[in-house]
């Protein structure tokens, strides 16, 4: 070999041939060095390594016992094939996940939960099926276009972003009777979105009725994913924006501004309209109020006048002389009251005074009136 000194004359590239080893400098380089005092060959560490190989199988290194004809040997081949075997035959399923084992390559009807498992590999296989809950976005832009783009009812052009969120419902049919679900999924969310807005106006996906749009939309996926026998339950459609094309988008919103200044003064004229109508009731219920207060008065006005012409009758048909006299008397001084003449009866003739101060009879009579009233 080129660094070692075979010859015991020659020197390496450090030594001068004298065997010194010494280089040009007077001295040798230091590393590691062999059985006597030299680096050690190339040769010398293959061995080396044989060396301990075999000291590490059973048989150790002497005699041939460890050779490929020993029992030892195909005992160390059987035992690394029962270590690949139970590596094979022995999985786990995460907490995310189900699994189907398969027998010659059928499935089994049970499903594996999550955890450590068994089966006779290489007779039974098995397929693993994540069933949490996923996400799939739709209608997002690709380079200059969209692929949100759809017709609605009303023959407008509207650009639609939805999300449709669905997990794994049976394992056996996701893993085995379908072919790539997950693009299923997201075809059938395309056509079904298409379907439900080409049925209603722009008006309904824009802002009416979105959630409306997204419950048919869920249901016409779920109906042709149960046809198929995808095993996928749709858990919810979630539509996310809808707006028109870029090119019209200010024709749009031109529309728009317009249709909300219509509903601000149909809105103005309602209030108007509800004001109007709210004065017109309450004065209408203040006429019926007072209607019935007058009603109620004159009613309970003649009730009384008829309570006491029923008393008067009452006490006229106890004693008729007395109450006829006393009706009598009190008409007369309702009548003579106000009268400018005086009546003397016919009775009191001798102490009547020929000549009465008349004038100073109707002063006291009026002075006396005026009092009464007062």
């Amino acid at each position: 070999m080129p660094w070692n000194n075979q010859s015991g004359g020659g020197g390496g590239p450090w030594g001068g041939g004298n065997g010194n080893n010494q280089g040009p400098w007077g001295q040798g380089p230091r590393g590691p060095r062999g059985p006597q005092g030299n680096p050690p060959g190339l040769e010398d560490i293959i061995r080396s390594g044989q060396d301990r190989l075999k000291r590490v199988l059973p048989g150790g290194g002497g005699g041939g016992g460890g050779g490929p004809g020993s029992p030892w040997f195909f005992g160390v081949i059987g035992l690394l094939a029962v270590i690949f075997w139970l590596f094979q035959a022995i999985y786990t399923v995460q907490p995310d996940e189900k699994a189907v084992e398969l027998r010659f390559g059928k499935p089994k009807q049970e499903l594996s939960e999550p955890g450590l498992h068994f089966h006779w590999w290489p007779m039974e296989t098995v397929e693993k099926a994540n069933v949490s809950e996923r996400l799939i976005n739709l209608g997002e832009a690709r380079g200059n276009t969209s692929t949100g783009l759809m017709l609605s009812g009303d023959q407008n052009i509207v650009d639609v972003k939805f999300s449709v969120a669905y997990q794994v419902a049976d394992p056996v049919a996701y893993l085995f009777k379908v072919s790539e679900p997950d693009e299923m999924v997201r075809q059938v969310a395309e056509s079904a979105m298409r379907e439900a807005v080409g049925r209603r106006p722009a008006q309904d996906i824009f802002r009416d009725d979105r959630q409306g749009i997204a419950e048919d939309v869920r249901k016409i996926v779920q109906t042709t994913l149960d046809q198929y026998g995808a095993g996928l339950n749709i858990n919810a459609i979630s539509i996310e924006d809808a707006a028109p094309p870029r090119e019209v988008a200010d024709a749009f919103d031109e529309v728009q501004r317009a249709e909300q200044d219509e509903d601000r003064f149909v809105e103005e004229s309602n209030q108007y309209s509800n004001q109007k109508l709210g004065q017109a009731r309450g004065q209408a219920a203040q006429v019926r109020e007072e209607a019935a207060a007058y009603k109620n008065r004159v009613v309970q006005e003649a009730e009384g006048e008829a309570q006491r012409f029923i008393s008067v009758y009452e006490q006229y048909s106890k004693a008729p002389e007395v109450t006829r006299q006393r009706l009598y008397l009190e008409t007369m001084e309702k009548i003579l009251r106000d009268s400018n003449k005086v009546v003397v009866d016919q009775g009191t003739g001798q102490g009547v005074v020929p000549y009465l101060p008349l004038p100073e009879l109707q002063k006291r009579a009026k002075t006396g009136t005026d009092g009464g009233n007062q």
